[in-house]
């Protein structure tokens, strides 16, 4: 129980990675908020999760802003404090070129990839300033390294963003002991491959990374003492190429 004494807030916690890291936080002993769009999701993950602490659960739109706000205040008036924030929230679309994507496609995928972690930066942030002390772990995307024809223009573009935000807050605010991370998966089985533009095989999604592997690497992070940043960090499965 490594962090027993530890709280987070996982946005885009109700499936995928955000589930795989909310879980492995938890079994550690951190007091852990799932947030997200589907409140049917976040209800499900949190009654099948038996061990104590027990999972809190909220729903949430990361594209309104003042929905965001709302969140954190009510997470915060539950733990008492917000120690984590884990940014894994994302959608992609299945039409991924530039001649295929609509306008409106690529502000929905901007809205909750880019500034929905604004947003959740913007509101959690006052409080880790004040206490001198915060961990932030961003979900970006190898797509966030490398613009890439399997993640899509819309898709590359807003991770890309994601990524530059994460590093910029990390520059300001290392002055007031908050540290962030960018993490990088490769290929994950996570339901975001359902809009794959090809449908993709059990055998591949077995080969790819799970959930529970990006979770544990967000407990390595967290367990670090102060002092210690990672300020991004590559992760694939060895199945896939890193070009």
């Amino acid at each position: 129980m490594r962090l027993k004494d530890k709280t987070a807030v996982v946005v885009g916690g109700g499936t995928g990675i955000g589930l795989g890291v909310a879980r492995a936080l938890a079994a550690e002993g951190c007091r852990t908020l799932i947030a997200g769009r589907r409140e049917d999701k976040l209800r499900e993950a949190a009654e099948t999760w038996q061990q104590e602490p027990r999972l809190l659960y909220h729903a949430v739109d990361v594209a309104d802003r003042q929905n965001v706000a709302s969140l954190f205040a009510w997470a915060t008036e539950q733990l008492g404090r917000i120690d984590i924030l884990v940014n894994s929230a994302g959608v992609n679309i299945r039409g991924r070129s530039m001649a295929e994507m609509t306008p409106e496609q690529w502000d929905e995928v901007l809205a909750i990839n880019a500034t929905g972690a604004y947003n959740c930066l913007y509101a959690v942030l006052p409080q880790m300033r004040a206490r001198r002390d915060g961990l932030i772990i961003q979900i970006s995307s190898i797509s966030g390294k490398r613009a890439l024809t399997l993640g899509g223009i819309a898709y590359c573009a807003s991770k890309f963003a994601m990524s530059a935000l994460g590093t910029g807050v990390s520059n300001e605010d290392a002055r007031y002991g908050i540290r962030v991370t960018n993490i990088y998966p490769g290929e994950v089985n996570t339901p975001i491959l359902e809009k794959r533009p090809a449908p993709v095989s059990e055998e591949r999604k077995a080969a790819m990374l799970q959930p529970d592997d990006l979770g544990a690497l967000a407990v390595a992070i967290a367990c670090l003492p102060p002092r210690a940043h990672v300020p991004e960090l590559i992760v694939k499965p060895i199945s896939q190429e890193y070009i």
